[in-house]
């Protein structure tokens, strides 16, 4: 054999070998980004810090707006205090209780569908009977400032109307005049009028209870119901399997290698 055509047959085995090598390492590459894709879609299904984000908002009465400049979106207090419903006790504990349940723990049980319903009973039940029982300290009263703002804004009410009644019937009573007048009627109830406010804004908050009570369970509700015969884990098992399979798939052969040149011959 000449050394010209042993050369040929050494470059030709380094040159496959090369391939070869380049070919694992892209197996290897390609294999590591599909465990990452993987790894973040199992930890995106049962992380639920999001979710707990987002809860914490709106319990503390906060609204989503949206930039007009860039399109994005931010959290913000709203702009009405009547929107703020509980106090920061109240939001806590509603939180915490919702801890308890929106975990992986539950996510990943294997629940019938006889036990979710008790369980769920006793969970609106208990939580019913706690926020009733300190619903003094669950939800926020009004302050003092607001019960002020409220009273100017019927003040400001009442003389707009006096002075349309005026207008109609040929009077022309300056605004001022007509605001005087009614704060000289309120000056010996202005206390029990504040109470008043306080009273009523604190019973419309209180109307808010069973939708409240409804939001809460219908979020647990919802975590128990992916616990439903352990469909959770049996979908990540599922997943994990297939893509294992899709890992472990044997690389293709090489068509033409270099010792084909040998069989040749």
């Amino acid at each position: 054999m000449e050394d010209r055509q042993i050369e040929d047959y050494e470059r030709m085995i380094r040159e496959a070998q090369l391939e070869t090598q380049g070919e694992r390492v892209q197996s290897m590459q390609q294999q590591a980004i599909l465990d990452g894709q993987d790894k973040s879609m199992i930890q995106e299904q049962l992380d639920l810090v999001d979710e707990f984000k987002r809860i914490d908002y709106l319990l503390r009465g906060y609204v989503l707006k949206v930039n007009p400049k860039n399109g994005d979106s931010y959290w913000e207090l709203a702009d009405n205090p009547d929107m703020i419903v509980l106090s920061d006790y109240g939001v806590q504990l509603i939180l915490d209780t919702l801890a308890w349940y929106l975990n992986k723990n539950t996510l990943l049980s294997n629940y019938d569908e006889e036990t979710i319903n008790s369980k769920m009973e006793n969970f609106a039940n208990d939580l019913n009977d706690d926020i009733f029982m300190s619903y003094e300290k669950v939800f926020k009263y009004p302050t003092l400032q607001e019960c002020k703002d409220e009273v100017n804004k019927r003040l400001k009410h009442k003389v707009d109307l006096q002075k349309f009644a005026n207008e109609l019937i040929g009077k022309d009573v300056p605004r001022e005049e007509i605001e005087q007048e009614l704060i000289k009627e309120m000056e010996g109830r202005i206390e029990q009028e504040m109470e008043i406010i306080k009273a009523q804004k604190m019973k419309d908050k209180l109307k808010k209870f069973a939708m409240l009570m409804r939001k809460v369970q219908d979020a647990v509700h919802s975590t128990y119901l992916r616990a439903w015969k352990g469909q959770e884990r049996t979908t990540l098992r599922q997943h994990i399997h297939i893509s294992e399979m899709k890992g472990n798939q044997p690389m293709p052969q090489q068509r033409g290698g270099p010792m084909d040149f040998f069989r040749r011959k």
